[in-house]
């Protein structure tokens, strides 16, 4: 995995930017490990914390998983399901025309035989 810093944003958005660039190009598989924050730091030649900071927003974003005492690993893309999304979707209209929740919850029970 090669980063390079280009200084035109600030270094821990560089390395954020660009480990997600390369999950979603599919370079990071996923499960792949990553670089440890020290190894990353040491070969950037920047602080550890830096390191750390990308790491932490990658992660609160579920594009990698830490695992303590075994490192930091890629996570797949999560790709939208089309049907779910066009039954949320329809879902909002029918909200939006007047129907209550106890209604569309009784016609899926009649749709769905429950």
């Amino acid at each position: 995995m090669e980063i390079h810093l280009t200084g035109k944003k600030n270094i821990y958005e560089e390395i954020k930017e660009t480990v997600e660039r390369y999950i979603a190009l599919g370079v990071l598989k996923d499960g792949e490990r990553l670089p440890s924050v020290r190894t990353l730091a040491m070969k950037l030649g920047v602080n550890p914390n830096t390191v750390a900071r990308a790491y932490y927003a990658l992660e609160q974003e579920g594009i990698i998983r830490s695992f303590p005492k075994k490192g930091v690993f890629a996570c797949a893309p999560q790709k939208p399901d089309p049907v779910k999304a066009e039954a949320k979707a329809r879902l909002v209209v029918f909200r939006d025309a007047g129907l209550s929740k106890a209604e569309m919850l009784a016609m899926i029970e009649e749709v769905y035989g429950a």
